[in-house]
């Protein structure tokens, strides 16, 4: 899939989803969502990896991994700062902070990270195959 974005658009981009999911983050659930919101967490940051996988990375291991890291450190930073914002603001907007939250960010993150090894390591296995079959038909 070819984005036509430049650099910068996708810095922007990524800026204002961030502060989206920042201030839905911060927010508390209304008492119909609680009964899903571990899922919620690990649906999230499933979504969370695609769209910067999509964005920035392709096929660089390297850059995936800096996405993982990336999006597993904002879900402790978030929960760090529901916790504070109870305090903060002298009136609970959110609840406590929750440990079993990080788990499941780290699940979502797991999960996509599988499908992408899968999807990266069947395009890679895929452009080989047509190189070689390529090259083959060039030479007979």
């Amino acid at each position: 899939m070819k984005i036509d974005l430049s650099f910068s658009q996708r810095i922007f981009l990524v800026f204002v989803c961030f502060a989206i999911a920042v201030i839905a983050f911060m927010i508390k659930l209304p008492s119909y969502f609680r009964s899903i919101d571990k899922e919620m967490h690990a649906s999230f940051y499933f979504m969370a990896a695609a769209f910067l996988n999509v964005l920035f990375v392709k096929i660089n291991f390297f850059k995936h991994v800096m996405v993982f890291i990336v999006l597993y450190l904002f879900g402790m930073a978030i929960e760090y700062g529901q916790a504070y914002s109870n305090k903060f603001f002298r009136s609970r907007i959110h609840g406590r902070f929750d440990p079993e939250d990080i788990h499941w960010n780290l699940k979502g993150l797991i999960a996509f990270s599988l499908l992408w090894l899968i999807c990266t390591g069947v395009t890679l296995i895929y452009n080989k195959v047509k190189l070689k079959n390529d090259t083959y038909s060039s030479n007979a």
